[in-house]
């Protein structure tokens, strides 16, 4: 059933020069990034917090950030779920954790998740333009930021929180527990989270099932339509199910000079990876009309259980020192972190009834062993071992606020088993950023430059067939039958050590016009050197269904990035609008083979010249780019006689294309955010309809998206059960209209619909 979003639309616009009410009490919000309130940073930012978290159903941080404009996720399934800010998404945007860029390994593919614990996040933030500059390289999209008191920074008094939670989509459950209290004037926190998630529901017919066109056999065609209609009634995601858990205990000790402290982490996950790519196609006539008739075409996958280990470990040591007296610096804030991560994919092949299969024995005769492909599937384990130390210098005075930084970084890959498609890599930086806040009557001025040393090391190893004649079984051959020959690969292997020096510019210059008004030109020219991944990857990558193909020529990209925005607050009416336009110099992106292409390669495979398996080759490319889009809100609170009413509408868009007149793939639609919430005392109602809109401006072997729209509600009241004890009870209610539902950035958007209707309850309990 639509809503109407007509009457949103018309009620937010009436609100403007409508009801006057009285201005509502501000709510202070300070990013941990530069130590300023959000209404005192000019660089777009925003930030959401503790309590909007601890109220949702547990999700991807990807799918935690989704709401906000100019924001969105590429997922993979419910466990995965990669932030994408203005379209920019990857090594693009930097994820961190209490300020130190989180290296796990989820930038080696689609189907890897972050690993970043939101079971104790105070806030989220996002941040985009000079003070981003500060913390990390890259960051041409920006840095989304976690933050938690696992290293208090002061004293802190005796707090326990319990919390549950159980939804219905997955028939999930999650279990919180935090503690922190002064023990002798050492500040103490331990937080634990567990969440097991079966099988997500969809809606009917999400399940896309394509038929199959190059069977004559009538008996099989009938087969496959069977099979069909059992795919698109299927009713749940097979191998969509999640399960993790996560301990971190920190530690540390305040004075008049400054803290110092520590934190030890460690997090497990298993989770299903509901697609992988068909490795090994083409089981033709060479197999036999009968082998082939009943295994061509089909998943290879299919029936197995397709799964992930993660298993993370993180230390921090984290501290500030009061350096007065000092002439160079105010104060100095120091970290060091080693993390340890592993991410293991297997497969787990059902149990077949013998009589489903050729005897065994004679598919060995024939050369062609039915189990040969799995026989090689074993386990896959992706690593990433990394140590990072930082300084952050306070240079501040009466006049302005200012900050230096310096960073090293060493970061160790590496990818092992059957689907290894790259080799080792390691990856060193070293990196200065400073950063410079001041105010000039009615402007506000902040500027951020950065200057960095990367250092890439890895390798392409490449096969070389070789061709031996075997004369033993030529002396056997019939006259009319061709030579036999064994062939034999030889691996070779070229080294390489690829430098980059960047740098990095931006400013913000924020103006007050009037009481109500403020406006806001920013400018960024960010560097990013390309990732081990775009330059050394050359294998079969299964998650995407591709074949992919680095280049180790790729040039660091260039992102010159304007933007200029307006904002309003007046009262009870609020509103704000930014345009932006980002041009990208040597743009990296991953291109798919056309269809003509494709189909010449399965040609070639026919005749045994094809060695990407019958997946689509996709190579690692660049060129320059252009982005533009905008986002808009606006909306306006109603005091009632009893409790208030908050109406919102929002709205981004954002498009991109090449040089040469192609669109940037895997581009995220325009979105129509409306939201309602009401609120009195400790109880709050809210709904948010979101309609996303077609994507028909696709790249170079894509396809279209189809519009959805998607209607969630929530429900939070509190009860104070004594003086010191509360509890916060949530029910939520998201896609309630079980609408289907395809993520456009996904890589597997057929194959992976979103979730359809989901109820839950959740409770927090803090005493």
């Amino acid at each position: 059933m639509k809503i109407n979003k007509l009457v949103f639309l018309a009620l937010a616009i009436f609100s403007f020069d409508s009801l006057q009410a009285n201005t509502i009490e501000e709510v202070v919000v300070t990013s941990s990034i530069i130590g300023k309130s959000a209404s005192e940073i000019a660089d777009p930012i925003h930030i959401v917090s503790g309590d909007d978290i601890s109220t949702e159903a547990t999700q991807s941080l990807g799918e935690t950030v989704d709401d906000l404009l100019g924001v969105s996720t590429a997922d993979y399934g419910s466990a995965v779920g990669q932030p994408i800010i203005r379209g920019m998404s990857g090594s693009r945007v930097k994820i961190l954790d209490n300020g130190i860029v989180n290296r796990d390994v989820s930038g080696l593919g689609a189907d890897h998740f972050n690993d970043i614990d939101l079971g104790n996040a105070q806030q989220i933030e996002v941040v985009r333009g000079p003070s981003s500059l500060l913390y990390t390289n890259g960051a041409i999209g920006g840095i989304i930021n976690v933050v938690d008191n696992s290293i208090a920074m002061e004293d802190v008094e005796q707090l326990v929180k319990v919390g549950g939670e159980t939804q219905s989509v997955n028939e999930g459950n999650t279990t919180t527990f935090f503690y922190q209290d002064n023990l002798n004037n050492l500040n103490v926190s331990f937080a634990y989270k567990n969440t097991d998630l079966e099988n997500y529901d969809v809606p009917n017919g999400a399940i896309m099932h394509e038929e199959e066109e190059h069977h004559d056999d009538e008996d099989h065609d009938e087969h496959e339509e069977e099979h069909d209609e059992h795919e698109e009634n299927l009713g749940f995601l097979a191998n969509s199910d999640f399960a993790s858990e996560s301990m971190k205990f920190g530690a540390s000790v305040v004075s008049d000079n400054g803290y110092l402290g520590f934190s030890i982490s460690s997090s497990e996950s298993s989770y299903g990876i509901p697609f992988h790519g068909e490795g090994h196609e083409g089981h033709g006539d060479e197999h036999g009309d009968e082998h082939g008739d009943e295994e061509e075409g089909h998943d290879e996958h299919e029936g197995e259980r397709i799964f992930t280990n993660t298993d993370s470990d993180k230390f921090d040591i984290k501290g500030s020192y009061d350096l007065d007296g000092f002439n160079f610096a105010n104060s100095v804030d120091f970290f060091f972190r080693d993390s340890d991560y592993s991410f293991t994919e297997q497969h787990a092949e059902e149990e077949h009834e013998e009589e489903e299969h050729h005897d065994e024995d004679e598919h060995e005769e024939e050369g062609h062993d039915e189990h040969e492909g799995h026989a090689e599937e074993g386990p896959t384990t992706f690593t990433n071992d990394s140590a990072e130390a930082g300084f952050i210098f306070d240079l501040s005075n009466d006049l302005f606020s200012q900050k230096i930084s310096f960073n090293l970084v060493n970061e160790d890959t590496a990818i092992f088993g059957a689907e290894a498609f790259m080799n080792p890599a390691s990856r060193d930086e070293a990196t200065i950023g400073y950063y410079l806040s001041r105010s000039f009557n009615d402007f506000e001025l902040d500027f951020g430059v950065r200057f960095d040393t990367i250092d890439n090391k890895g390798s392409v190893s490449s096969a070389h067939e070789e061709e031996h004649h075997d004369e033993d079984e030529e002396e056997h051959h019939d006259e009319d039958e061709e030579e036999h020959h064994d062939e034999h690969e030889e691996m070779e292997t070229d080294y390489y050590d690829k430098s980059f020096d960047s740098s990095s510019i931006a400013f913000n210059i924020g103006r007050q016009l009037n009481d109500f008004v403020d406006v806001n030109l920013g400018f960024a020219s960010v560097e990013r050197a390309p990732s081990s991944i775009e330059m050394f990857m050359n294998g079969a990558h299964l998650a995407t269904g591709r074949f992919e193909v680095g280049n180790v020529n790729l040039n660091s990209e260039t992102s010159n990035n304007i933007d200029f925005s307006v904002n309003i607050n007046n009262g009870s009416f609020f509103a704000s609008a930014t345009v932006f336009v980002n041009d990208v110099d040597n743009y990296i992106y991953l291109q798919d083979e056309t269809e003509e292409e494709h189909e010449e390669h399965d040609e070639e495979h026919e005749e045994g010249h094809d060695d990407h398996g019958g997946l689509i080759l996709a190579n690692y490319l660049q060129q320059d780019a252009e982005l533009d889009g905008y986002e808009i809100e606006f909306g306006n609170t109603f005091e009632l006689a009893s409790g208030e009413l908050l109406m919102s509408y929002g709205r981004d868009e954002i498009n991109g294309e090449f040089s040469n007149g192609g669109n940037i793939p895997r581009l995220n639609p325009a979105r129509n955010i409306y939201k309602l919430k009401y609120s009195q005392d400790d109880m709050s109602f809210g709904l948010m309809f979101k309609d996303v809109e077609e994507q028909n401006d696709i790249g170079l072997g894509e396809t279209a998206t189809a519009a959805y729209d998607m209607l969630n509600a929530k429900f939070t009241k509190t009860f104070d059960l004594d003086s010191q004890s509360q509890l916060t009870l949530s029910i939520f209610g998201n896609n309630l209209t079980d609408e289907v539902a395809r993520n456009h950035s996904s890589y597997v958007k057929k194959e992976v619909p979103l979730p359809g209707r989901n109820y839950g309850v959740r409770f927090n309990l803090t005493f």
